[in-house]
């Protein structure tokens, strides 16, 4: 019998076939690994899998495997794979060759993948696909994975993740099986063409595969342009239930959209292909990664899977001076903040290269960051002893203290400063939470030197009284409220946000009232978000899907209630907000082609992060997260946080002009954001104020509690020293 032994489940290779068993029960099989579907001329993809026709131990006690696959034209493949232990992970490698091509074949495609023994109901697992997918996808917007569970095919293109992974665990027994590509994709595919309609695209320098989860049927999937599904028959064909696959080239299937021209399908979907052309002599060859284990949840299931391939698949870090970058980036903050009468600020967006402004509609916090802003230039005027700055940070301050109180206890927080106007906003919880924050920030800091602001105390109280007059009975808030004080939306998402101000309110007042309500908010954010993984509405210009910036909201919030009460309870849910934030990261590099001047064409996409679940692409939000997991890691002691962080705080600078070599108007700036996992990049061409923000956040808050801007330098220091720095609230507010 030839066999492999992965931990505790084996690997039985017997009739052209593969078993996987634990403690003698089948878990996963493939009676035909051989699998290659066929673009022919009429455009019709006909898939088909064969058995093994040999098999051979090796003696080094891996697996060599080969098999031909006749095309009902009668073109033939050659199928080798190599199967091997390669520490915790089995590592299956194949080579496949084009030995006979007829002109009626297009083009092909192959596939590894394993048929789940348990269940072949798709309802009877839950998925991890980094930004893509995460258990049901209950939350998620209605185009992506999983939203409707009647389908056959549910595969994303690798570079859709940052780390080319897909993970499935059996609800019932907690075993999971995860492929991930062995080595990240280096080369471009053809950039000549368009691949944008439902069809099957032939493309010789395609090197990207897709990850995903099949329940097959034996037809063909023939799509029109407008979404319409028609299938053709394959009575040669067999489908064994639910298979986790990982086909290459890469396949976006059978995703949900809106509908399209004057006359609609019924459910349109789009499904795109790529094939690798069936040309005699051509050859393919790639390789996956195998991991298999038993998780209690599907929390322990997602860190678990993803840390195994980002272990290996982490791209280098980028090269960077952070303490020359952040002084680079407030010197920017200076110069471009304007006066408009009372009112100073930024401009709310400006177009790259040449820094041309478009509009100087000013935000509190979110995307404007203007009290953010505020504070930074005068903590840094204060400290590099720049009178300009200073002016200017107490200018922005001076304007939104005293001049967007409303009546009602809540400030307005979002206006027009060229036009001396406020816009038609409502209260979002989030811009209070980010606005606010930073305004008491720079009341503790100008208290600390010897400055009283008392105004901006009372504008902070006035706030956070009116937060605990609107708590919900269940320790919630809505997402935003009208100004006549009525909530605009049902959804409470935006709970978490506002946590870390209350916490930091009773640090500087006293006042219980202030910490039993961020604990009762805490308490919902702990049982719907971490508990329930309702990580949703975390920016205010997405609808209330699964996000990113909810579950970076979530871990500030659960640190800062962690660092008051030193419940470990909350450290647990900070853990599990840092887990599920990272996998939105790009970790993994791919090269993508630009049309314009940027930063990555001289570096990597790492450090960009998926903005929602399904997203396309991403921006730099990422790097307001490098003192947060820094600071985790010191609290847990797990080193991966502390690798992270580093990752964060190097990488995310590679959308920064940093030298200014991309030719950007000023050193410093950065592009917002785009879509490339399609390895061209799209997107608005302009800078916000919140990219250059959260870099020089966590910036300041590593200098303010450690000294230093390099995590290399801080490990330096006694881990006993860095671990009583830590302790970052004895010191918040020390009157």
């Amino acid at each position: 019998m030839i066999s492999l032994q992965l931990k505790e489940y084996q690997l039985l290779f017997r009739n052209g076939g593969l078993e996987v068993l634990k403690n003698d029960s089948l878990l996963y099989f493939n009676h035909r690994p051989v699998y290659v579907s066929v673009k022919d001329y009429g455009g019709i993809q006909r898939f088909r899998d064969v058995p093994y026709e040999t098999i051979l131990q090796q003696t080094d006690g891996s697996v060599k495997a080969e098999g031909r696959f006749i095309t009902d034209n009668g073109s033939v493949l050659f199928v080798k794979d190599h199967w091997s232990i390669e520490g915790e992970v089995l590592k299956v490698a194949r080579k496949t060759i084009v030995e006979k091509a007829d002109e009626k074949d297009l083009g092909f495609q192959t596939k590894i993948f394993f048929y789940q023994a348990a269940s072949d109901d798709l309802r009877d697992y839950d998925y991890f696909s980094p930004g893509q997918w995460y258990l049901d996808n209950r939350y998620a917007a209605f185009y992506c994975l999983g939203k409707n569970m009647d389908l056959e095919y549910y595969y994303r293109k690798e570079t859709y993740s940052g780390i080319p992974m897909f993970a499935m665990q059996n609800k019932e027994s907690g075993e999971a099986i995860a492929l991930s590509r062995w080595a990240p994709c280096t080369t471009l595919c053809s950039t000549d063409r368009t691949s944008n309609e439902n069809y099957s695209y032939v493309d010789a320098k395609m090197t990207i595969g897709s990850f995903g989860v099949s329940k097959a049927t034996p037809n063909a999937q023939v799509y029109t342009y407008y979404g319409h599904r028609m299938t053709v028959p394959l009575p040669e064909t067999q489908c064994d239930g639910v298979a986790i696959d990982y086909i290459y080239p890469a396949e976006n299937g059978q995703q949900p959209v809106p509908g399209r021209g004057p006359w609609q399908a019924e459910q349109p979907l789009r499904n795109i292909t790529w094939v690798h052309p069936m040309r005699e002599g051509f050859s393919q060859a790639y390789a996956v990664a195998v991991q298999m284990g038993r998780f209690d949840n599907f929390r322990e299931m997602m860190k678990a899977t993803w840390r195994s391939a980002y272990d290996r698949l982490k791209d280098r870090l980028f090269e960077v001076d952070n303490e020359l970058l952040f002084n680079n980036i407030m010197k920017f903050f200076k110069t471009i903040t304007k006066q408009f009468g009372t009112a100073y600020g930024t401009p709310f967006v400006a177009q790259l290269p040449d820094f041309d402004p478009q509009s100087f509609s000013a935000e509190i916090g979110f995307v404007g960051q203007q009290a953010g802003i505020g504070y930074q230039l005068l903590r840094w005027g204060v400290n590099q002893h720049d009178e300009e700055a200073i002016e200017k940070g107490l200018g922005i301050l001076n304007y939104w203290t005293h001049e967007t109180m409303t009546e009602h206890g809540v400030p307005k927080i979002w206006v027009h400063l060229s036009a001396h106007q406020f816009e038609p906003q409502p209260h979002w919880i989030r811009e209070i939470a980010d606005g606010l924050e930073a305004i008491l920030d720079a009341y503790v800091f100008e208290k600390k030197r010897g400055v009283d602001h008392p105004e901006w105390l009372a504008y902070c109280v006035s706030t956070a009284d009116w937060l605990v007059g609107k708590q919900n009975e269940d320790g919630s808030w809505f997402r935003a409220y009208h100004y006549d004080q009525t909530p605009c939306m049902d959804s409470k998402a935006s709970t978490p946000t506002v946590i870390r101000f209350l916490v930091q309110m009773y640090l500087v007042t006293g006042s219980e009232a202030y910490l039993k309500t961020a604990v009762k908010a805490g308490d919902w954010t702990f049982g719907h978000e971490y508990l329930g993984f309702e990580y949703r509405g975390g920016t205010c210009d997405q609808s209330d899907v699964m996000d990113k910036e909810s579950g970076i909201y979530c871990l500030f919030a659960f640190l800062a209630l962690y660092d008051v009460t030193e419940d470990p309870k909350w450290l647990e849910a900070a853990c599990g907000a840092a887990d599920y934030v990272e996998t939105f990261t790009y970790v993994a590099d791919f090269p993508v082609e630009f049309p314009y001047k940027h930063p990555f064409q001289r570096s990597h996409i790492t450090g960009a992060s998926q903005v929602t679940v399904g997203a396309n692409g991403g921006d730099c939000y990422m790097a307001a997260c490098s003192y947060v997991y820094y600071r985790l890691y010191l609290l847990t002691g797990d080193d991966h946080y502390c690798d992270f962080a580093e990752f964060l705080n190097k990488n995310c600078k590679q959308a920064n002009d940093v030298d200014g070599a991309t030719g950007y108007k000023y050193i410093g700036m950065i592009n917002e954001g785009g879509s490339f996992s399609d390895q061209r990049y799209l997107g608005n061409y302009h800078w916000l104020p919140w990219c250059n923000y959260v870099e020089v956040d966590p910036a300041s808050r590593f200098e303010d509690t450690f000294g230093l801007h390099e995590i290399a330098d801080i490990e330096k220091l006694p881990l006993e020293e860095r671990k009583r720095m830590n302790r970052i609230y004895d010191t918040y507010h020390p009157f």
